[in-house]
């Protein structure tokens, strides 16, 4: 651990959450402050790799300056004066909950500023792409430092619009309607959250997170509280997003370009479960716990539903960037589930599986992103029936493998950082907390499991299919000359949320992002990861792995602070 003052830890956070705000503006001036390259649109991207790398080290000499004796205390405070009238304070601080999020944050940032500069992703001018990536950052950054509630609103819904012009003016076909239904779910859900919000701070007197954490309820009535929790929670459940809430995901995924969805998955989706833990739970502990069963409800019910859609996705040689989107509402599921346990086991799991889910899901949109790349198409029947994506082993052997580790992570297998998280979880609903229903939660962990076992049969045939070339039976006979792929820049038409809609037509995702693949000349090899590619996915596979065989590193965290936050969660 390096020891640092309290004003020199305090400014690294504040650089961690104004710089990326300070980089967009500067983005875009005539010739913004970076490294010159052999263009402007280069040197703007080199600006956003810089901007980015600097924000993520200031995190990680936080982190490595954190006290992890003591991670329960809020550390690196800034505390002012902000709206006196509303006794809206500019209060931020870090603790043993919210730092792994925020390096998570700053390191999917950096990770996605280095693709970008990579390869764009084709549209308008690249100042405007840089310049929002940097304001989503700052947006979420802000979200999870923030100590004020009317503060951390203004985060939350900063991100909103970053996101809503990646997805419409960088992603492929059909990308206006699914930035719009992304808008229109989070703009409802974000009228409740404020709503709730106002009514919590206006009863409790202040606004101030860390102050409600400490009253635990005090002076709200039940019926306050169930009330608090119903708007607030159903804000945070569009976001996360929860069954029947997550409509919006899968379009919003499969249209945008592979940073809007590595930025979707691995940092927009975890605000929602940052909030009900930060928030909810310890400001309302009385109107959680009578909500919570049907939380776990609504959890189990999301693992299951995502799990067949998936199932009948690969069944139907559905799109891969489809497979993974939807994966994403089973594995939120999880996280949901955790949390309706109220038990620090569940809370952890919970927020371990945030962690896990960002580093893991990430890369799979990163390799998606790669197989694109390479054969012009991400569509299990046309990677199965012309060999474009099959037999990646041989072909590509790194990537297959890379891949195909990616994919064990994401269904749980232990010694990976995607198991200790749905196992954590699966544990509370064994023994929720004191006064929650046991027998209906026994139900919870039953179809939990169902869904585990579920998550692996799709992923299992997806990594077949993709990796070894051994296509199921009547799977479509090649269109094309064997060895030889197309690019095919069709349109991404519309995707529906539900699995009986209609599934996108050849080469789905072949324009999303950029140009399609050239021809492949030889069937037998296909262009292997290396130089950037190799330094964007390194990172993410090795703390999956380290996460995996070492959980104490994050439990060590937040353990304590969960800890702190739970008395008088179940009375």
């Amino acid at each position: 651990m390096i020891t640092l003052d309290d004003s020199v830890t305090r400014l690294l956070l504040l650089v961690v959450v104004a710089l990326p705000l300070v980089g967009a503006a500067t983005a875009l001036l005539p010739a913004p402050p970076g490294l010159k390259g052999r263009s402007p649109e280069q040197a703007v991207l080199r600006h956003g790799v810089v901007v980015t790398g600097v924000v993520l080290a200031a995190a990680l000499l936080l982190a490595a300056s954190f006290d992890r004796d003591d991670p329960a205390r809020m550390r690196a405070t800034t505390d002012l004066e902000w709206i006196p009238a509303l006794g809206v304070r500019l209060h931020l601080g870090v603790d043993g909950i919210s730092l792994p999020l925020v390096v998570l944050t700053a390191l999917l940032g950096f990770l996605c500023a280095l693709h970008a500069y990579r390869r764009p992703p084709a549209g308008p001018n690249p100042a405007a792409l840089v310049a929002l990536l940097l304001v989503l950052l700052g947006g979420a950054l802000a979200t999870f430092a923030a100590l004020d509630l009317i503060l951390f609103f203004l985060a939350f819904e900063m991100v909103l619009i970053p996101m809503y012009f990646l997805i419409a003016r960088w992603g492929g076909g059909g990308s206006g309607p699914a930035a719009r239904r992304f808008v229109v779910y989070t703009l409802v859900g974000s009228v409740l959250m404020l709503l709730g919000f106002l009514l919590l701070g206006g009863r409790a007197g202040t606004f101030d997170m860390t102050e409600l954490a400490a009253a635990q309820g005090e002076g709200l009535e039940r019926g306050v509280q169930i009330l608090v929790v119903l708007a607030v929670g159903l804000g945070f459940a569009v976001k996360t997003p929860m069954w029947p809430l997550h409509g919006w995901l899968p379009p919003a995924h499969t249209a945008a370009p592979t940073i809007g969805s590595v930025l979707l998955a691995g940092v927009l989706l975890k605000t929602g479960t940052y909030g009900l833990v930060r928030i909810l739970l310890p400001a309302a502990p009385e109107g959680t716990a009578a909500l919570a069963p049907w939380l776990g409800a609504f959890a189990v019910t999301g693992i299951v539903y995502a799990s067949l859609v998936c199932l009948d996705l690969v069944r139907r040689g559905a799109d891969l960037k489809l497979l993974v989107a939807w994966s994403s509402v089973g594995h939120m599921g999880f996280v949901l589930l955790g949390i309706a346990g109220l038990t620090p086991t569940g809370i952890n799991g919970a927020l371990f599986a945030n962690i896990a889910h960002g580093l893991i899901t990430g890369l799979l949109f990163f390799l998606v992103g790669a197989i694109r790349e390479r054969t012009g198409t991400t569509r299990l029947d046309e990677l199965t029936a012309r060999g474009a994506g099959a037999r990646l082993y041989g072909r590509a052997p790194r990537l297959g493998a890379l891949f195909a580790f990616t994919a064990m992570a994401s269904l749980g297998l232990p010694g990976l950082a995607g198991f200790w998280g749905e196992f954590l979880a699966m544990l509370a609903a064994y023994d929720p907390a004191p006064g929650l229903p046991r027998p209906a939660y026994l139900v919870f962990l039953a179809l939990a499991g169902l869904g585990t076992l579920l998550t692996a049969a799709y992923l299992l045939m997806a990594v077949r299919r993709v990796c070894a070339g051994d296509p199921p039976p009547g799977a479509p006979a090649a269109t094309e000359p064997a060895g030889v792929i197309a690019a095919a820049p069709a349109a991404l038409p519309r995707t529906p949320a539900g699995p009986a809609a209609p599934e996108p037509t050849t080469a789905d995702l072949a324009a999303a992002e950029a140009p399609g693949a050239a021809p492949v000349a030889d069937p037998d090899r296909l262009p292997e990861l290396r130089g950037v590619e190799l330094s964007v996915y390194a990172p993410l596979a090795a703390l999956t792995l380290l996460l995996g065989l070492w959980p104490a590193l994050l439990l060590g965290l937040t353990d304590p602070a969960v800890q702190a936050l739970l008395p008088g969660v179940a009375r």
